[in-house]
């Protein structure tokens, strides 16, 4: 029997034991023609007859090489199948289809009837099933997915819209491209819990919401440190009623000791538990003082590498669990203490991972490829927004939001700003305890961290470029772009990006490049890199930085490690100049 790809869980923060995933095999058919409604594709139970038709392991999408698909053109439309058996075990409960990710727009289909749509292509969704399924019968489920990358109406973070990957713009995902999964839930069970630390009080709150209530139902919670019960309650259930657990032994999650507590949700009907969701939470507290960004009431500084999230043979896809792991070992073993995931959401179990290692990231969208002067665009991006913050706001690892990358593009114009200080409030109004960086590197509206971007190869110039002057200030991508800066924490959260190609045989493309003129040694590459953060940790107005980048990415060859993640450089030295502290 063949392996079921990506066998785990998908979200390990608010896990249920009866549960099916679905990925492996599914029937796919492109639809090239948009005409598949037209032509009852949803009604099917099979494409085996469609043109253009074959066979897709999701997770992975079609133009990945582990779909066992790998077309790389445009795919505006297209379709999956595959049979779904519900367990007869299930009578009686909620039935829940789940998607981890589906780029862009989807409908799902039981047997023919629509059971939802849902815009948005990098965070999850869910779709209530249980009028359309009968426990113990086998039913086709079919999924439509359209993706028009190129209408600007869409966020796609680094997807080309251009036929060839160039530049820092990569192969395309569309559809499927996360795990699929249906779970069996008690007509009361759970929807979702928020978990918010509280370090100075040493407690957690949880607030649950609940797919419907009645009298008399309770909601427990019970808070551990290792498997020893801290604080357990039994309330009445209500939603969006925040639940205090306290702790009279607090243990702070850092990244020297990235300490979790387990957390048990349950929600009781007449005494008899009918709903049990396992968890966890990091106690901890991110804030700013003056220009500096705290943790847990200490000045942290942030030594972050750029990570695009991309895989050689998944693209978006991780191929499996280990390899996200793997990711953020390896970015510690070149010194780093977090990173920006850049123009990508990434998946909860990079977050789960971050959080078991004590790894911090700055949290952001795929923003590029909408029209950020439009007012469709940010209708699109806001709704998405809204459910990557809900999504990923328990993680402890996440210690800053970026909805926007470099948004010059439109500044000045109405809806550009509207649409930054409408992300920024979200930001605020669904997740207080965190600080928001509007626009990464620029163009700065409403922001609690001021970001720029520099590629400056040369260190002496670099160093004249940051030096603050009683003129101009702090120096800035573009102020006649942007708001005024007033004091926040500043952070170069672009640099490097130093193009470094070890021999002939490595290079990935005919257009493979890097920023500026690459070092013509290994040696010069050392210096230059040692140069350029001693630059940024030689000025105390500065608090942070975000190297260019992890890995290779295509042709966009400037990481400190190849595409299959293996090492380019001396990763000793690499670290050595990566962990330096300033003086």
């Amino acid at each position: 029997m063949t392996q079921l790809p990506r066998p785990e869980y998908p979200r390990p923060q608010f896990v249920r034991d009866t549960w099916i995933n679905l990925n492996g095999p599914w029937d796919y058919a492109f639809d090239f023609g948009e005409s598949g409604r037209e032509r009852s594709y949803q009604a099917r139970a099979d494409f085996h007859d469609l043109p253009d038709n074959g066979t897709i392991t999701v997770p992975y999408c079609p133009e990945s090489k582990l779909s066992g698909v790998a077309h790389t053109d445009f795919i505006e439309t297209m379709w999956y199948h595959r049979s779904l058996a519900v367990p007869a075990a299930w009578a009686g409960k909620r039935i829940i289809l789940h998607f981890g990710g589906v780029d862009y727009e989807c409908e799902a289909f039981i047997d023919g009837v629509s059971v939802g749509r849902h815009w948005g292509g990098t965070v999850a969704f869910s779709f209530d099933v249980t009028a359309e399924v009968v426990p113990g019968k086998t039913h086709d489920l079919v999924v439509y997915v359209r993706d028009e990358l190129r209408s600007g109406a869409q966020p796609s973070g680094k997807q080309c819209p251009a036929y060839r990957s160039h530049g820092c713009l990569y192969t395309r995902t569309t559809g499927i491209w996360q795990t699929v999964w249906i779970e069996a839930v008690s007509a009361y069970g759970l929807k979702d819990v928020q978990i918010i630390p509280d370090l100075d009080n040493a407690s957690f709150v949880v607030v649950p919401t609940f797919y419907a209530q009645k009298q008399g139902l309770q909601f427990r919670a019970t808070l551990l440190a290792d498997g020893q019960v801290v604080d357990k309650r039994t309330l009445a259930a209500g939603d969006g009623l925040p639940y205090v657990l306290p702790i009279t032994s607090p243990r702070p999650w850092s990244p020297d000791d990235p300490f979790l507590y387990n957390l048990v949700f349950e929600v009781l009907d007449a005494g008899t538990v009918v709903d049990t969701v396992r968890s966890y939470g990091g106690l901890r507290k991110v804030h700013i003082e003056g220009n500096r960004v705290y943790l847990n009431n200490r000045p942290f500084y942030l030594r972050l590498v750029l990570d695009q999230g991309f895989y050689p043979d998944g693209i978006w896809t991780a191929p499996s669990d280990d390899a996200l792991k793997h990711d953020i070992e390896l970015s510690m073993a070149a010194g780093f203490n977090g990173a920006r995931l850049h123009q990508k959401v990434f998946e909860p179990r990079f977050h789960y991972w971050a959080d078991k290692l004590g790894y911090v990231t700055w949290g952001e969208s795929s923003s590029w490829g909408m029209d950020i002067t439009s007012p469709i665009s940010a209708r699109n991006f806001l709704a998405e927004w809204h459910e990557i913050l809900v999504r990923d706001r328990n993680h402890p690892s996440i210690i800053a939001w970026t909805p926007f990358n470099e948004t010059r593009g439109g500044a000045g114009h109405p809806q550009h700003a509207r649409v930054h200080i409408d992300a920024y409030e979200l930001c605020h109004s669904l997740d207080p305890t965190r600080p928001v960086n509007d626009a990464s590197g620029y163009a700065h509206v409403r922001t609690d961290l001021w970001t720029v971007h520099t590629y400056n190869q040369n260190p002496d110039s670099l160093l004249e470029q940051l030096r603050p002057t009683p003129e101009a200030g702090v120096w800035r991508n573009f102020s006649d772009h942007e708001v005024p800066y007033t004091g926040q924490p500043y952070i170069v959260d672009e640099f490097g990006g130093i193009k470094w190609i070890p021999t002939e045989d490595l290079v990935f493309a005919e257009d493979s490049w890097g920023y500026g003129e690459g070092p013509r040694t290994l040696e010069e590459f050392y210096t230059r890199l040692g140069g350029l953060v001693d630059v940024i940790l030689s000025y105390d107005h500065i608090c942070g930085y975000c190297y260019t980048q992890l890995t290779d990415v295509e042709q966009e060859q400037n990481g400190v490690y190849l595409y299959d993640r293996s090492p380019k450089f001396d990763m000793e030295r690499v670290s050595t100049i990566f962990t330096k502290r300033r003086d």
